[in-house]
């Protein structure tokens, strides 16, 4: 059998390149400009690589009883690995993701085909918009990982944006964006105020090196208007290979300070990551 060879492509966001793992004989690992977006494994979509995805798939894993199905919308499509896991996890489940960059679209579509029946619809629009324009109420789970390079758009961090999932999300949905920041955390700070003014509960999900301002890096942001399962996510991040640690209450209320939530006027896209935090080749 022919050994798989690295895909580069053009995109509109950038170069792609899809990338063979060596070790695992159908994963692919695909980057946009050098910035890791996506590690599928087209054996096994329960296989997740990067910590944060297995962070977001903990949050998907406690929003229901294990495999009932749910009507999730992925804002950010990379290579489609969290819809992947949902799919092989919660079987039945109705999904749709939205991805900007339809060059990345095509270019996974022929390289790391979805499987029959999958139940993902992948459409090809920016996020916010197709937020607007969404039937309200109509979402389980919102998973937020839309990235503009190595940074979050502008137009994706303000409360405004907060409303539109909370309008989006049923009773009881729950919110999860993957962000990246560092300290002194005014971005991250400041995203996790928008959804504290607009949610009755938020969570945050990151590595303790990196909660104390140690080194930039991932976080993941929960918010619901139910009661988030804190007790269930640690117990799934302190498994982790990178244990993270799940702040919510009086210390995530502490590590807000007197940030406050940011109008659509003074939105800012993500902070740029020092360089070689997270690029790849």
């Amino acid at each position: 059998m022919d050994e798989p060879i690295p895909v580069i492509r053009d995109v509109d966001w950038g170069t792609a390149k899809l990338m063979p793992d060596v070790d695992r004989p159908r994963a692919w690992l695909l980057t946009v400009d050098g910035a890791p977006q996506s590690y599928v494994d087209l054996e096994d979509p329960a296989h997740l690589e990067f910590e944060y995805a297995r962070r977001l798939a903990h949050v998907v894993d406690c929003a229901a009883e294990e495999g009932v199905p749910l009507d999730v919308l992925h804002l950010g499509g990379g290579g489609l690995s969290l819809p992947r896991y949902t799919a092989a996890t919660r079987p039945g489940s109705r999904q749709d993701v939205v991805e900007a960059d339809r060059g990345l679209l095509a270019l996974v579509a022929e390289q790391l085909p979805l499987p029959e029946g999958s139940g993902v619809r992948v459409h090809g629009a920016d996020a916010r918009e197709w937020l607007e324009n969404a039937p309200a109420a109509s979402a389980d789970v919102i998973v937020a990982d839309v990235f503009g390079g190595s940074r979050v758009p502008a137009h994706l961090t303000s409360v405004e944006y907060a409303n539109l999932a909370e309008r989006v999300l049923r009773p009881g949905g729950i919110y999860a964006a993957n962000l990246a920041d560092g300290a002194p955390f005014a971005f991250l700070r400041s995203q996790v105020a928008n959804f504290a003014a607009v949610f009755e509960e938020v969570a945050l999900i990151a590595e303790p090196g990196v909660l104390r301002g140690r080194r930039f890096g991932n976080a993941v942001l929960i918010a619901s208007h139910a009661s988030i399962d804190t007790a269930g996510l640690a117990r799934r991040t302190a498994a982790d290979v990178f244990p993270a640690r799940v702040e919510s209450g009086p210390a995530l209320a502490r590590f807000i300070g007197g940030a406050t939530a940011v109008r659509d006027v003074d939105a800012v896209e993500s902070p740029e990551p020092p360089g070689g935090a997270f690029g790849i080749g």
